[in-house]
């Protein structure tokens, strides 16, 4: 019976020892994540309430990193002289999370923006007829604009820089879309926007009325000697059988060469442009995008291919998907490259919901011409270095007379060469 008893007594020391453990372990980690200043600022019930915790790889990242974000996070909650709405800060510290990649292409969205991103955006849209695309210094920067727009009619020119929406100062996002979406409404409203003019060094302030904009991302025509000649404004999503159609109707009418012109075009559809490298490229390597791990995703084109003299034409705002054809057409030899230097984005975006109602949109891979060059940084070098004339250079490309675009002339010069 003694023995029984004694049995009992161990057991019962040992669970008071392992509670009083558990206890003082909880206490003293949870004292030294918050700081002991704040842990004991609160009533020792607090800490016993029901809590979230964030883990972090201990290997990766420093303690005094965590400590000091618990500490802000509380002297804030404690001590700001305002009540704060403890839901707003952490979006912002996510928010936070993707702006430290330092990667102008990863945002998180908090819900209300989120919402607007989704919007659908297919076929017309309602807006004042402007691409754009974010410059160096994240600037969203005007790199054409479509005839009969508003943005036409109030006097926008390529090469302005977008620095406030309905007085709203969007030099804050570093996504184009955020600002974008501002931009477009409803038709009939009016958006005032607000650019800065390099040339001119000034700030011009623009009223416009919203209204449906019929887009047309493609054209062509005949030139002089029998070129063909397509200009592609935007990868859209079903670009890829536009081109086809055009390229078609070229060739039923006799071209002997082809000019395309991927001027002022900020890219698009990936997989639309994989399908047009492959109407044009022998069989081979297209494009091909590395992940994390190294791993690969390969495009490859089959053996039918367009037989002409090509050349392509590019500058500063060719980027992207505008790049990846570039690339690929120089690298096979298919096309004489003429212009100026591209833009240098070689990165692939992806967008995952959060279960907040918000999404993240971060950069998941690079993309790699067919010789194993990435472009990300810096662009595709021409083969032929034209500078557009000066008088031209803030002018949409189809303004331009053919007869006094010296790139196309240049690039029509090439392909003559080539004829027979």
């Amino acid at each position: 019976m003694r023995k029984r008893t004694t049995v009992i007594l161990v057991a019962c020391l040992v669970l008071f020892c392992s509670v009083i453990s558990f206890f003082l372990g909880s206490i003293l980690s949870v004292g030294q994540m918050v700081s002991w200043e704040v842990f004991w600022s609160k009533p020792l019930t607090e800490w016993f309430k029901p809590q979230y915790a964030l883990f972090f790889d201990a290997e990766g990242l420093d303690v005094e990193t965590v400590q000091a974000f618990n500490r802000v996070k509380n002297i804030l909650s404690d001590r700001y002289y305002e009540a704060l709405d403890i839901n707003e800060l952490f979006s912002s510290a996510i928010k936070g999370l993707a702006m430290g990649t330092d990667d102008p292409y990863t945002v998180y969205y908090n819900p209300e923006e989120m919402k607007k991103f989704q919007e659908d955006t297919s076929g017309n849209y309602v807006g004042i007829g402007v691409l754009v695309h974010m410059d160096e210094n994240s600037l969203l920067t005007v790199s054409d604009v479509f005839p009969d727009s508003p943005a036409k009619g109030a006097g926008i020119q390529k090469g302005d820089k977008i620095v406030k929406v309905d007085n709203e100062d969007v030099t804050v996002f570093s996504d184009a879309d955020l600002i974008v979406k501002r931009i477009k409404g409803e038709a009939g409203t009016s958006v005032k926007v607000t650019v800065y003019r390099p040339d001119q060094n000034d700030y011009l302030d623009f009223v416009m009325t919203r209204r449906a904009i019929n887009v047309s991302y493609i054209s062509s025509e005949v030139l002089d000697n029998q070129i063909g000649y397509v200009r592609i404004r935007q990868f859209d999503n079903d670009i890829a059988g536009d081109f086809a159609k055009h390229v078609n109707a070229l060739l039923a009418q006799g071209v002997k060469g082809l000019v395309i012109d991927v001027r002022d075009n900020p890219g698009g559809d990936y997989h639309q442009v994989v399908q047009i490298c492959d109407m044009l490229l022998p069989k081979g390597l297209i494009v091909y995008m590395e992940y994390k791990d190294k791993s690969r995703e390969e495009e490859y084109s089959d053996a039918a291919e367009l037989n002409i003299p090509m050349s392509i034409l590019v500058n500063g705002y060719s980027a992207s998907a505008s790049e990846i054809l570039t690339a690929a057409l120089k690298e096979y030899g298919k096309a004489t490259v003429v212009g100026t230097q591209t833009f240098g984005k070689g990165l692939v975006q992806e967008v995952i919901y959060i279960n907040n109602g918000g999404g993240l949109k971060y950069t998941r891979a690079r993309y790699f011409t067919p010789s194993g060059k990435s472009i990300h940084g810096d662009g595709v070098t021409p083969d032929v270095v034209i500078e557009l004339d000066e008088k031209y250079k803030n002018t949409s490309i189809e303004d331009i007379p053919h007869g006094e675009d010296n790139q196309l002339q240049r690039a029509i010069l090439e392909i003559e060469k080539k004829l027979p």
